[in-house]
């Protein structure tokens, strides 16, 4: 459908949550929006859907994510805008993980019971005294995401629940990883809090904004996974006249002479080199790129803060199985030094609609790594191998069970938090600001900032509010900026326009 809108015209460079978002609410309004996704086939980005035919079940077609969604926020726009898209196909799913250290299982919230027998007397009791310890004398200033977790749970307790499975996503020292990657994942979460929610009987509370997300019971998901409501977004969106062109990589950014303008270049699915001419740009492309794509080119110092940022990348190995010992969790979060694998997802469990045949069973090995090393490059076959072999050691399949895989790899999937990201990020943005008007960042990559994908929509939503007003009311930076990111409310209460306006006044 041809855009017949007549508000701003603007370019997505992204067809994820954030650059979805942000298409849908503009055209809503009328504005005329082209997004440009890099994959052929599937919108989505890190929250899409991936389906397998697999010739050993009969070509029957497993779905499975690319890292495993739950479907829950504080924010009531972006539950709200969750059912506006996909209503009737939302399943309300129980929460169920747990982590395996030791050869032991723990559930996730903790179980007081249930962690002391695993642990021991002996070893409880040193973590308990550790965490004392940690209270009466913290590290002064924490810098390091071990130091952060370190004051709040003690050494003990950092070592047997946080410090191996950490590394293995990060790929580096916990002593390198920025405290600032503590303070977003572990949100308002404290010792004494898993302890009162491991002896009290679970009951989320009606006002969201007091619900730890790191313990909530149960969580809606579509029951075709994440990818389904992606696909029901960019439907309407381009119900509404929005363009989304498949299959097309963005190459430069140009601004043009005329301050209200600039011009996106990108080769299309066949290879074309193309353009587009638009007031405003909204990019979920990873920060770094984004950069280096500029025309006319950055200052010196914001070229040198993008080379510095690093990413981590991220592939999965769904393995069809049938399930000799079988298990219930959404995932399980490998503790075990001796295995590549860093979690375990159990997609029936997500829904029973991604697995088409009752008796087999879909797990995805995450493995977290570097583009081109080891892991990366190996064979498909390999990491089949593999993640069967590690599934076995798991204690989490019997020999044999393993009828099939697939792998599917994911580029830049976590931009990485080390000591000096903050600073590297401030520089960009400082000229990003002064010297590229109408150049707006989204979402994880484009604002190189770990955000959950209720995040992602809300610094779209809030970035859609400001084009739409033609006045930089809203700072998209602030959403997820400390350890509660504003996301106030029960599902309902307080919107995403509760964050810092930077005038002193609403947005209409």
């Amino acid at each position: 459908m041809e855009s017949g809108g007549s508000g701003p015209s603007v370019a997505i460079i992204g067809a994820g949550p954030a650059g979805l978002t942000a298409g849908y609410l503009l055209t809503r309004e009328g504005a005329v929006v082209t997004v440009l996704e890099a994959d052929p086939n599937l919108v989505g980005g890190i929250s899409r859907t991936v389906e397998y035919r697999s010739p050993a079940a009969g070509g029957k077609g497993f779905r499975f994510d690319i890292g495993g969604h739950r479907f829950f926020s504080k924010s009531k726009e972006v539950e709200d805008l969750w059912s506006e898209l996909l209503a009737e196909d939302m399943l309300v799913r129980p929460r169920s993980s747990r982590i395996l250290y030791g050869g032991k299982f723990y559930s996730y919230p903790l179980k007081a019971a249930e962690a002391l027998n695993n642990l021991g007397i002996i070893e409880a009791a040193r973590c308990v005294a550790s965490y004392g310890y940690a209270r009466l004398f913290p590290v002064a200033n924490p810098r390091s995401f071990e130091d952060w977790v370190s004051n709040k749970f003690g050494r003990r307790l950092f070592g047997i629940f946080f410090k191996t499975y950490t590394e293995k996503v990060w790929g580096m020292s916990c002593k390198e990883i920025s405290a600032d990657w503590a303070a977003q994942r572990i949100k308002g979460l404290s010792l004494s809090s898993a302890i009162w929610n491991a002896l009290m009987p679970k009951r989320e509370p009606k006002d969201r904004s007091k619900q730890i997300k790191t313990l909530i019971g149960s969580f809606r998901y579509p029951r075709l996974g994440p990818g389904m409501m992606w696909d029901a977004a960019a439907r309407k969106t381009r119900e509404q006249g929005g363009d989304i062109r498949m299959g097309c990589r963005v190459t430069g950014l140009e601004r043009l002479a005329d301050d209200n303008a600039w011009r996106v270049n990108f080769t299309d699915v066949s290879g074309r080199r193309q353009s587009i001419e638009a007031e405003h740009v909204i990019s979920s492309a990873p920060l770094r790129e984004l950069v280096r794509g500029l025309s006319p080119a950055p200052a010196a110092e914001a070229v040198r803060a993008a080379d510095a940022l690093k990413y981590r990348d991220f592939l999965t190995v769904a393995l069809i199985v049938r399930p000799s010992l079988a298990f219930d969790d959404n995932w399980i979060y490998i503790h075990e030094p001796g295995v590549k694998v860093g979690r375990v997802q159990n997609f029936r469990s997500w829904s029973p609609e991604l697995v088409p045949d009752p008796d087999l069973a879909c797990y995805g090995l995450e493995y977290f790594c570097f583009e081109g090393d080891g892991l990366w490059s190996s064979s498909d076959a390999e990491l089949i191998a593999l993640a069967g072999r590690e599934l076995v050691q798991l204690g989490l399949a019997k020999e044999g069970d393993v009828i099939d895989g697939h792998v599917v790899r994911q580029p830049k999937a976590y931009p990485v938090y080390d000591d000096d990201y903050a600073t590297h990020v401030a520089t960009i943005r400082r000229v990003l600001d002064r010297d590229y008007p109408n150049l707006h960042l989204v979402g994880r990559n484009g604002m190189h900032k770990y955000n959950n994908q209720d995040h992602a929509m809300m610094t779209a939503m809030l970035t859609a509010r400001n084009i739409l007003s033609g006045e930089q009311l809203y700072d998209v930076w602030d959403v997820n900026q400390d350890a509660e990111y504003h996301e106030s409310g029960d599902r309902g209460a307080v919107s995403a326009s509760g964050l810092r306006q930077v005038p002193e006044r609403l947005a209409t």
